[in-house]
């Protein structure tokens, strides 16, 4: 199951919002810096609309990619390399 948590980079490092809960040390991570301004969606010929319902499609496909079926997918490129080199 992934785990999501917000933080800032500051000095270096990050810092998150809040202690994330049964995550062990040492456990791999993946950081995506976000853009500091907020996305100006009319400036992309996007209404409220429009805003609404890319939120609704994503939320199915988000709840679609945290279910326990799609764990196989984490160590993708591993597995996959595993299985070329034999």
């Amino acid at each position: 199951m992934l785990t999501t948590i917000e933080g800032v980079y500051r000095n270096g490092k990050i810092e998150f919002s809040k202690t994330p809960r049964d995550v062990c040390d040492g456990t791999p991570v993946i950081v995506t810096f976000l853009p500091s301004q907020p996305v100006d969606l009319q400036e992309r010929g996007i209404d409220q609309a429009q805003a609404a319902a890319l939120r609704a499609q994503l939320a199915a496909f988000a709840e679609d990619w945290e279910s326990p079926e799609m764990n196989i997918y984490d160590n993708y490129d591993e597995a996959k390399s595993d299985l070329q080199t034999r």
